[in-house]
């Protein structure tokens, strides 16, 4: 187990699905937690009573408040962003609005995110993007742009662990495989092709990219930095 005590924490995205996992297990492990959702505040409201975190209203489009919502939480320990979005299908029929909106998402938006947060952050902090598997490897077509979205990634996590790496702040992005959620369920119509990539021939639990991103947040991890973990088993090998 990893120890979160008076650690002050971000999850950006984290009222379902992998947001959900990780928010829950940073609580657990004692974090004082925040969690930002852009929809969903049933929900929302929910998890932030069974976790003790805050939840924020947050959308991730907005590059202005995604830094005003980072920047009101002070001197952060860790900032994970974990909110994405996936538009794929034929690149010449796809909506360029949507397209642009995702890149906002998932691209823009950690980035801002990691900038503020580094603007106040405690030494020896950490930062932690959730990417895709699909950074490295697009087996089929129709997924051009969300793995350009996904693949910007890499180049951001290995520049800003340079730019705060004197303060020993590290900087990591997760690159997870087929996971089991509302997005990705485990028994959904694509199952049996991406099974058949893999070498371990199952969805991952959102609680096992939550183990990582505690890792990585964790003391343990703390050289390691500018570096893309991929948790899929075996899609990409």
């Amino acid at each position: 187990m990893t120890d979160f005590t008076n650690k002050n924490i971000l999850v950006m995205g984290g009222s379902r699905g992998i947001g959900e996992a990780i928010v829950k297990r940073f609580a657990k492990d004692g974090g004082d937690v925040t969690f930002t959702y852009a929809h969903s505040s049933d929900r929302a409201e929910q998890l932030a009573a069974e976790t003790d975190s805050k939840a924020m209203q947050s959308d991730s489009a907005e590059r202005d408040g995604v830094i005003e919502t980072v920047k009101q939480l002070g001197a952060l320990d860790v900032i994970v962003v974990n909110a994405g979005v996936l538009e794929m299908g034929d690149p010449l029929e796809l909506d360029p609005d949507a397209i642009d909106r995702m890149i906002d998402i998932n691209v823009r938006a950690p980035y801002h995110a990691f900038v503020e947060a580094g603007r106040q952050m405690n030494e020896n902090g950490r930062m932690i993007v959730i990417g895709s598997t699909n950074a490295d490897r697009m087996p089929f077509p129709g997924g051009a742009a969300y793995a350009l979205s996904k693949s910007a990634m890499k180049g951001m996590v290995q520049g800003l662990a340079r730019d705060f790496g004197e303060r020993s702040i590290t900087v990591n992005a997760i690159q997870p495989g087929p996971v089991d959620t509302e997005m990705n369920p485990a028994d959904g119509p694509m199952k049996d092709m991406m099974h058949g990539f893999m070498a371990i021939k199952r969805h991952a639990r959102a609680d096992e990219i939550a183990g990582m991103a505690a890792y990585l947040a964790g003391e343990e991890a703390g050289i390691v930095t500018g570096a893309s973990h991929t948790i899929d088993g075996g899609f990409g090998a």
